[in-house]
């Protein structure tokens, strides 16, 4: 199996399902209300478990009620937390509107997450004995960066997920192996407009980059390969929230199998179109052998 260590956020998502998402000023009648432990990081952790990996994670989560479930809820998906830190304060929540079309809107408070700046004893061998590290940007950027060069001085792949979007030290994109951005990510770290102009612009800063295209399926850029696009299956999307980290988690999965990259995009995709039928983000996560039987549906 292969081993990856997620370094990122840990929240407590707090979804509201609505016909329609409110207009600024506006007030509309929910139909329902979910509590769903979530986290960019503790979703692809999921992911990947789920997947068919060994896992481990490192983050950190409040002394709150919310912390201690978030916890379990990781341990009982399979992964381990031995270096998920507890933190006497809130636990990081993320207030989710999703609207009939499987659409969001996502308000994220840090609360534990951002003490999460620095590295401490324990991560870097961690993170050394992985095959891949995943990275994400819901806790502070100094501590990204650490675990970036950490993987590369240890020759451990590094894939990074920009978001929330914001600017990208050249550390870090000199440390990371593969990006893997939706299309509103590419362009906004790239200020271009078109989604294969802002993927070559990505080219430039690392060697790697998936972006992907919701239904359409993602678009593969490499150095040293043809571009390639691959298509998803075509779902109907109850909730699309944890659908990205439900991909990056499986696709981190699939090579660190060294599968063939057409072959390993096609088969996160499937992975996300499964997810994207069920409402939540890590509750929605499918198992290896429910992917499996997809893919070779």
């Amino acid at each position: 199996m292969t081993h990856i260590v997620v370094l990122g956020s840990t929240n407590m998502d707090l979804v509201t399902y609505v016909e329609k998402a409110p207009q600024r000023g506006e007030t509309v009648t929910g139909r329902q209300f979910r509590t769903i432990p979530g986290g960019k990081g503790a979703n692809q952790a999921i992911a990947a478990a789920r997947a068919g990996a060994t896992v481990s994670m490192i983050g950190a989560i409040g002394t709150d009620t919310y912390g201690t479930h978030l916890r379990s809820t990781l341990e009982h998906s399979g992964v381990e937390t031995d270096l998920l830190r507890t933190i006497d304060g809130p636990s990081g929540t993320a207030h989710i509107v999703v609207d009939d079309e499987g659409g969001n809107a996502i308000v994220v408070i840090p609360g534990a997450n951002g003490t999460v700046d620095h590295l401490v004893p324990g991560d870097e061998g961690l993170i050394a004995s992985a095959d891949t590290l995943l990275l994400q940007l819901e806790i502070p950027m100094p501590a990204v960066v650490a675990g970036a060069r950490t993987a590369r001085a240890h020759g451990v792949r590094t894939i990074l997920t920009p978001a929330p979007a914001q600017p990208l030290p050249p550390e870090l994109l000199a440390a990371t192996d593969l990006l893997i951005a939706n299309e509103y990510e590419a362009v906004t770290l790239t200020d271009e407009t078109d989604t294969v102009d802002a993927a070559t612009a990505l080219l430039e800063k690392v060697p790697a980059v998936v972006v992907t295209l919701g239904a359409a399926g993602s678009l593969y850029l490499a150095r040293d390969a043809e571009p390639l696009a691959v298509g998803a299956p075509q779902v109907t999307a109850v909730d699309s929230t944890g659908a990205g980290d439900t991909f990056v988690g499986a696709l981190a999965v699939a090579l660190g199998e060294e599968r063939p990259i057409r072959e390993a995009l096609a088969w996160a995709a499937t992975a996300a179109a499964l997810s994207v039928q069920r409402p939540g983000a890590s509750a929605s996560m499918p198992y290896r052998s429910e992917i499996e039987a997809r893919y070779s549906s």
